[in-house]
């Protein structure tokens, strides 16, 4: 029988390393690639119904900058799109208050600006940290990168693992750095970046994303959105399952982020059916759902003015973060 489900407000606390949960997976590529096939065509969403569910993935969007030329204006843009992701007369014809996106995501050199920003809004704050992108620093000095993040008032931590450890097989080793940076996190919540492209099998990606969860990852995600492959729906598909079985392992829910690659509302449409197919109602809210995005955002309120007007606007009448 499977674990009694834990109160949805916890945090999922992790495990002791149970290789013997994830040894023995072998998955069924062609199979995979199938059934992820059928994603984006098994839910004719059309009208109010399209409408509905765009607007329900602008709340679970982490709108993102993740540039070398970044500015603390340029984070200030940001923000403000996250406060008003949708132009307000959009927003009003559709009878929606209080949008937001579900947070923005920056650099840790740029958490205080996103905070002064974000004023008291409750848009969260995201910070990737522990070497992002390539992770391939010294573990003491990551750690001192989540902390730093969080002086800054970081409230989450978007980390990444060191892609060595996957491909090798040391699940231990991996075990060890996902602990020590969720103990760094604090209250904090922590998603784990498994950089699924680098990893070179779906069976690698299904083992790492157990090990990222006894962790005590409160979200797994695909993507840095800098590798040559970011998110896919077949990749995403193996870490819905991942998840699925965690929680009948442990009664412990874990988030899902993909990130890098989602471009057009159909992509926000395509991972939404998938969560609801997959884990459940549940994973349709931002606090166990996130789409890593920053151009997505412009084609969703593009069709949302479509909807509510008839016809496309041009792209200079759409706010720019």
């Amino acid at each position: 029988m499977s674990p009694t489900p834990k109160n949805p407000g916890t945090r999922n606390p992790g495990t002791d390393l149970r290789p013997d949960w994830f040894a023995d997976i072998r998955i069924n590529t062609p199979a995979v690639e199938r059934r992820a096939a059928t994603l984006p065509v098994r839910r004719s969403l059309k009208k109010d119904w399209q409408a509905a569910w765009l607007l329900n993935a602008v709340r679970c969007i982490d709108l993102t900058t993740l540039a070398g030329d970044d500015t603390e204006d340029r984070v200030a843009r940001l923000c403000a799109k996250a406060m008003q992701p949708v132009a307000p007369d959009l927003l009003a014809a559709m009878g929606v208050e209080g949008l937001t996106t579900g947070a923005v995501c920056v650099y840790p050199t740029m958490v205080a600006a996103a905070k002064r920003a974000l004023g008291n809004s409750g848009v969260p704050v995201a910070s990737v940290a522990t070497g992002f992108p390539a992770g391939l620093m010294p573990l003491d000095l990551r750690l001192a990168e989540i902390r730093f993040a969080l002086d800054q008032g970081a409230d989450e931590i978007d980390i990444v693992i060191t892609r060595a450890h996957v491909l090798r097989g040391d699940w231990a080793a991996l075990y060890d750095e996902i602990r020590a940076m969720r103990e760094a996190c604090g209250p904090a919540r922590m998603k784990a970046i498994l950089a699924t492209g680098d990893l070179k099998s779906l069976e690698n990606v299904a083992r790492a994303s157990h090990v990222a969860m006894q962790a005590g990852s409160d979200w797994i995600k695909t993507s840095t959105g800098k590798e040559g492959v970011n998110a896919t729906l077949p990749v995403s598909l193996v870490m819905c399952r991942a998840i699925r079985d965690y929680q009948a392992q442990t009664g412990h829910r874990v988030g899902f982020k993909p990130a890098g690659g989602l471009r057009t509302a159909k992509d926000a449409i395509s991972w939404q059916v998938l969560m609801r197919e997959e884990l459940g109602r549940d994973w349709l809210a931002p606090d166990l759902f996130r789409i890593g995005a920053s151009s997505l955002l412009g084609d969703i309120e593009r069709q949302i003015s479509h909807h509510v007007t008839g016809r496309y606007a041009a792209a200079h009448r759409q706010a720019i973060a």
